[in-house]
C-alpha cells in the first residue's frame, strides 16, 4: 500500500474556463438568461445535465429534457431530442461513430436502450438503429451502468438490483444480438469495464460490496471473485497499457488495481470518492472530505451538491500528484482533445490542459527533484538525448554539493550522449580516481572508448595498484567482449612494468610483435620467446623471425638455427592441444635468414649444410655461402688433415654442379681465398682454356702446360702457338717441350713455317737442329701439295678445252640425235619422240610424265641446277666484305680463305674498274663458257 500524503504536489495542469466562440450571443438552448459581460465570455451548458460522456471528437451530454447534446472543438453546441423523459446513461465508442443511450420515454421503471449512428441521419437527427428494453425480465429495476466493447459484440447493462445483462453480437441490431443475464446478486452494480487480452474479452463487474471478473468471450462464462470492497457509482475505470489495463476500483480509504484474475496494487487515497477516471496514464479522482456511505448516493445524491469537492490528478508510476483543486459541484469530468474538461453544475466547462514536458521538467528542475524529473521523462517516452541531458543535470547538482560518487553514477548514464571529456576533467583529482575509474569501465564496456581512455584507465589501475581490477578488465572471454584498443593497454601496461599482464593481452590477441619486445627487451626471456615463434603462424613465424633472429642467435643458438632449420624445410606451427601434422606445411626462403648468422660461422655451416642436404633445390646463395665459407675455414685451417678434409669438402661442392649459373662469383671466391685447385677446375669447366694456359705458364710447370695443349688443343688450337711462344722466350734448355709442339703443329699445320721460325728466332739458346726435321717434313708435304695442284691444274684445263670444242661444234655444224633408246625407259624410241642438245632422247610420254619444265632435260635438270646454284651464290655473296674480313682474321689459313673468295667471284669488279678494256674480255668469256656449259641441255629446235 502506498500512502499518498508522502507523494510531492505539482502543477502540472492549467485551468481556465472554456470561452465561447466569437459569434456566440453566448446562450446556450434552454439556459436561463445572463447578464453583463459573462454571458458573451464564457461557455455555458443547458441546465440539468444528468450524465455526459465523450470520443469520436466531441463532448456528449443527457439531461432531464430527453435530449442529447454534442460539443464539438468549435464549441458550436448541437442537439436533437432522444427520449421523452430523460437521458439516464450515455457511453460514447471511441473507434466507432455509435452512440448508446439508456433512457426514458414514459413514467415509471421502464428503461430504454437506444443504439446511435452518428454518421448516419434520420430527418436531420442521428439514426436510432436500435431501440430495446434494458430490463430483461418483468420484474422493475433502474439501470445503474453502461459499457459497451469497442468490438461492437458486447454490451453490458448493470442495475441497482444487482443484476447484469450480457447482450451478445451486433449490438446495433436486434436480429443478430442475444441477451442474457449474466450476474445476480443483493447489491447495486456500481461500474463495468471491457478488458480484451488477445482473443480473451473479460467483464469486470463491481458492486458496492465486491469485484469479480467474466469470461464473456466462452460460452460457460466463469467467474473470479477478486475482492470483497466495493465502490460506489462512477468510482471505477479501465486503465491504459501503461498500467496494464488494469481495472481501477477506488473505495474510500483505498484504490485498488485488480487484474482479471487477481488483486494487483492498492494506494492509501482517502476521501470519499464521487468519480474516477484514466486519463493518459493518470488516475483522475473528484473527492471530498465528509465520508458518506456509497449506498447513500442512490437515496440522498442531492445532499452532495453543495459540498466542496477536490479534483487530484494523480501519476501512479512516479508517484506524484499532477494537479490539484478544488471545484464547486462537479457533474463529471471528461477527456478529449488531450485535455480535461471539468463540467460543474453551474453549466461551466473547465479545461485543464498538460503543460509540456520540458516545462514539467524544468519544474522539477528547480526543485532539484531530479529523480522524479529522470523517471517522468521515461514515462512520457523522452528521447535519449534529453534523458541524458537531466542524467548530466543530476550529476552537475551532485557534484556541486560534493557527493562525487553519486554524480559519477550520473554521469555513467550520459556515456554515448555527452562528451566523456565533460566528465573525466571533473574528475582528475588523485582524490577522485576511484569515481574516475569507475566511469570509465562503463566508457570501455559500452565500446565507446578511445585509445586516450583506455590509457587513462589503466593509468588509474596502476595508481591504484589495484591488480585484480587490471585483472578482470584484461581478462576477457572472447575478443567479442574486448571494449578496449588492445595494442595501447599493451603500451601502458608495458610502461608501467606490468610485463605479465602485457604478455596476456599480446598472446590473447595475436599481437605477436609486442609479446616479442616484452619477451626479448624487458624481460629478456629469450627461450620463451623462441617457444613463442614456434607456435606462431607460418607467416608471423617468418617475419618475426626475421626481426628478431639476430638477438635470438646471439643468445640461444643452438634453439635458434633448429627452429631455422624447421622453418626454411618443412614447418607446422607446434600448437598446444592441436596436432601438428593436421595444419599445412609450409617453408621459408633459406637465403633470407643467411645474416642472422653473421656472427655465428658454426651454426651457419650448420644450417647450411643442412639446407643443401635436406632440400637439393635451396636457393643458390645458399651454396654460395656454404662455398665461401668452406673456404673461409680451409685458408685459415693449420692442421694438415683438417685442412685436407676441408679441400676435399669444397672440391666436392664445386663439383656438385650448383655453380654453373654463378661460375663468376663462385671463380671470385676461389681466387680471394687462394684455392688453385678449385679455380683450376673452375676455368676447365668454363672452358677458359688461356687463363688454364696462362696460370702453369707463370709457375712454370711445363709438362702441364703441354698437357693443357693436348687435353684442349682440338677445341682452342691457337693453345699450341701460345705454348711455341711461351717456350721460345724461356732461355733454359726446352728442346724436349719445343719439339712435342712443332710435332702437334706440323700434324694440323697450325702455323706457316716462316712463323714458326721468326718465333724461335727470340730464343737464343734455340738451334736449327731443333726446327730442321720440321722443316724437311714440311718442306716435303709442300712438294708434294705442289705437284698434286699442277696436276689438278692440267686435268682442269683439258676439261675446259673439251668443252669449249663442244661448244663451238653446237655453234658451228647441225646436230644428229642418234639415240635409239629412251634416255628414262630404256626402251626403243618411237614417235612422237622428244631430243635434247645434250644427246638425251624421251619418249614423249615418258618426258611429260617426268620433266618438270618443257625447256629442261629431266636427266641434265639436277646437276645443271647446282650449277645455277652455285652461280646465284657466288653473286649473293660478291658483297659480303664483313664476312670475308671476319673469316680472315680468324682462319688459321688465310691463303685459302682468299682463294675461295676468288673462286666466287668476289674480286671480279674491282677487276673490272681496274683491268684495260682488252683484259675485260677474258672474265667475260670464262662467264660466258659457264653458261654455255648450260646449252647441252637445251632441247633442239
Amino acid at each position: 500500500m502506498a500512502a499518498y500524503l508522502q507523494w510531492r504536489r505539482f502543477v502540472f495542469f492549467e485551468k481556465e474556463l472554456v470561452k465561447e466562440p466569437l459569434g456566440n450571443d453566448g446562450a446556450a438552448p434552454g439556459a436561463a438568461p445572463v447578464s453583463g459581460s459573462a454571458a458573451s465570455k464564457f461557455l455555458c451548458l443547458p441546465p440539468g445535465i444528468t450524465v455526459c460522456d465523450s470520443g469520436r471528437g466531441s463532448l456528449v451530454f443527457g439531461d432531464m429534457e430527453g435530449q442529447i447534446w454534442f460539443l464539438p472543438r468549435s464549441l458550436q453546441l448541437t442537439g436533437f431530442q432522444a427520449y421523452k423523459l430523460r437521458v439516464t446513461h450515455l457511453y460514447q465508442l471511441k473507434q466507432h461513430n455509435i452512440l448508446a443511450s439508456v433512457g426514458e420515454d414514459e413514467e415509471g421503471i421502464n428503461p430504454l436502450v437506444k443504439i446511435w449512428n452518428l454518421e448516419k441521419r434520420d430527418g436531420g437527427n442521428p439514426l436510432c438503429t436500435r431501440i430495446f428494453p434494458a430490463i430483461p425480465g418483468t420484474e422493475p429495476t433502474v439501470v445503474s451502468c453502461l459499457t459497451v466493447h469497442e468490438n461492437l459484440n458486447f454490451m453490458a447493462i448493470g442495475f441497482t438490483d444487482g443484476s447484469v445483462t450480457l447482450n451478445k453480437g451486433d449490438i446495433t441490431r436486434d436480429r443478430h444480438s442475444k441477451t442474457q443475464i449474466l450476474h445476480k446478486g443483493n447489491y447495486p452494480v456500481t461500474g463495468l469495464a471491457f478488458r480484451q487480452a488477445g482473443k480473451t474479452t473479460h467483464l469486470f463487474v463491481v458492486t458496492t460490496e465486491n469485484v469479480q471478473s467474466y469470461i464473456v468471450s466462452g460460452k460457460d462464462y466463469p467467474r473470479v471473485e477478486l475482492d470483497t470492497h466495493g465502490c460506489g457509482l462512477r468510482c471505477s475505470a479501465l486503465s491504459d497499457p501503461s498500467q496494464d489495463l488494469q481495472f481501477i476500483v477506488a473505495g474510500d480509504e483505498c484504490v485498488y488495481l485488480y487484474q482479471p484474475d487477481e488483486r494487483g496494487p492498492c494506494f492509501a487515497f482517502e476521501g470519499h470518492k464521487l468519480i474516477v477516471h484514466w486519463f493518459r496514464g493518470y488516475l483522475v479522482i473528484v473527492s471530498r472530505d465528509r465520508k458518506v456511505s456509497p449506498k447513500s448516493e442512490f437515496s440522498s445524491r442531492d445532499s452532495q451538491n453543495s459540498d466542496k469537492q477536490i479534483l487530484n490528478i494523480y501519476d501512479l508510476c512516479n508517484k506524484f500528484i499532477a494537479y490539484s483543486a478544488g471545484f464547486e459541484d462537479i457533474v463529471d469530468v471528461l477527456a478529449e482533445w488531450g485535455s480535461l474538461y471539468v463540467l460543474t453544475r453551474d453549466g461551466r466547462v473547465h479545461a485543464l490542459q498538460e503543460k509540456d514536458t520540458q516545462t514539467k521538467l524544468e519544474m522539477l528542475f528547480k526543485k532539484n527533484l531530479f529523480e522524479m524529473a529522470i523517471n517522468l521523462a521515461k514515462s512520457q517516452h523522452l528521447d535519449s538525448d534529453g534523458l541524458a541531458q537531466i542524467f548530466m543535470q543530476y550529476g552537475d547538482h551532485l557534484y556541486s554539493k560534493g557527493n562525487h560518487d553519486g554524480a559519477v553514477q550520473q554521469y555513467i548514464r550520459t556515456i554515448g550522449k555527452l562528451e566523456p571529456s565533460y566528465v573525466i576533467r571533473k574528475f582528475l583529482d588523485a582524490q577522485r580516481i576511484h569515481n574516475l575509474t569507475a566511469y570509465l569501465q562503463t566508457l570501455h564496456r559500452q565500446s565507446l572508448a578511445n585509445a586516450d581512455h583506455t590509457t587513462l584507465l589503466l593509468n588509474c589501475y596502476t595508481k591504484l595498484k589495484d591488480s585484480s581490477k587490471l585483472e578482470e578488465f584484461i581478462k576477457t572471454k572472447s575478443e567479442s567482449e574486448v571494449h578496449f584498443d588492445v595494442e595501447t593497454a599493451i603500451k601502458v601496461l608495458r610502461q608501467a612494468g606490468y610485463y605479465s599482464h602485457a604478455l596476456y593481452l599480446a598472446e590473447n590477441h595475436a599481437h605477436h610483435e609486442w609479446y616479442l619486445k616484452i619477451q626479448l627487451e624487458d624481460i629478456k626471456n629469450y627461450q620463451e620467446a623462441l617457444r613463442y615463434i614456434g607456435k606462431l603462424p607460418f607467416e608471423q613465424a617468418e617475419s618475426n623471425m626475421k626481426r628478431y633472429g639476430k638477438i635470438l642467435m646471439h643468445h640461444t643458438p643452438e634453439q635458434t638455427t633448429q627452429l631455422l632449420k624447421g622453418l626454411c624445410t618443412d614447418y607446422r606451427p607446434s600448437l598446444e592441444g592441436r596436432g601438428d601434422r593436421e595444419a599445412p606445411s609450409c617453408r621459408a626462403s633459406s637465403e633470407e635468414f643467411i645474416p642472422i648468422f653473421a656472427n655465428n660461422p658454426r651454426e651457419l655451416k650448420a644450417f647450411l649444410e643442412h639446407m643443401s642436404e635436406v632440400q637439393p633445390d635451396s636457393p643458390q646463395g645458399i651454396y654460395d655461402t656454404l662455398l665461401e665459407l668452406r673456404l673461409q675455414n680451409w685458408a685459415h685451417e693449420k692442421d694438415p688433415q683438417a685442412k685436407e678434409k676441408l679441400h676435399a669438402e669444397a672440391i666436392s661442392l664445386l663439383k656438385s654442379g650448383r655453380f654453373c649459373d654463378v661460375f663468376d662469383k663462385a671463380l671470385v671466391l676461389c681466387q680471394m681465398h687462394d684455392f688453385q685447385d678449385g679455380v683450376l677446375y673452375l676455368y676447365e669447366q668454363g672452358k677458359l682454356f688461356q687463363q688454364i694456359m696462362h696460370y702453369h705458364m707463370q709457375h712454370e710447370q711445363y709438362r702441364q702446360v703441354i698437357a693443357v695443349c693436348e687435353r684442349h688443343g682440338e677445341q682452342e688450337p691457337s693453345l699450341w702457338e701460345q705454348a711455341l711462344s711461351y717456350f721460345a722466350r724461356k732461355e733454359e734448355d726446352c728442346k724436349e717441350y719445343v719439339a712435342a709442339v712443332l710435332r702437334h703443329i706440323e700434324n694440323k699445320s697450325l702455323m706457316p713455317p716462316l712463323l714458326v721460325v721468326q718465333t724461335l728466332a727470340h730464343n737464343s739458346t734455340a738451334t736449327l737442329s731443333i726446327i730442321r726435321d720440321y722443316l724437311v717434313q714440311k718442306l716435303q708435304k709442300q712438294s708434294q701439295q705442289i705437284a698434286q695442284d699442277e696436276l689438278r691444274v692440267r686435268r682442269y684445263r683439258e676439261e675446259t678445252t673439251r668443252i669449249r670444242q663442244e661448244i663451238q661444234e653446237l655453234k658451228a655444224s647441225p646436230k644428229i640425235f642418234q639415240k635409239t633408246k629412251c634416255s628414262i625407259c630404256n626402251s626403243a624410241l618411237e614417235l612422237p619422240s622428244v631430243h635434247f642438245l645434250c644427246g638425251h632422247s624421251f619418249h614423249q610420254h615418258c618426258f611429260e610424265s617426268y620433266s618438270e619444265s618443257d625447256a629442261d632435260c629431266p636427266t641434265c635438270l639436277p646437276e645443271n641446277r647446282k650449277v645455277m646454284d652455285m652461280i646465284r651464290a657466288q653473286e649473293q655473296k660478291r658483297d659480303l666484305h664483313d664476312q670475308f674480313q671476319h673469316q680472315l682474321k680468324c682462319s688459321n689459313d688465310s691463303f685459302s680463305v682468299i682463294a675461295d673468295y676468288f673462286g666466287r667471284g668476289v674480286f671480279n669488279k674491282l677487276t673490272l674498274l681496274t683491268d684495260p678494256p682488252t683484259a675485260r674480255l677474258t672474265p667475260s668469256l670464262e662467264a660466258g663458257l659457264q653458261r654455255d656449259l648450260l646449252m647441252h641441255s637445251r632441247r633442239g629446235t
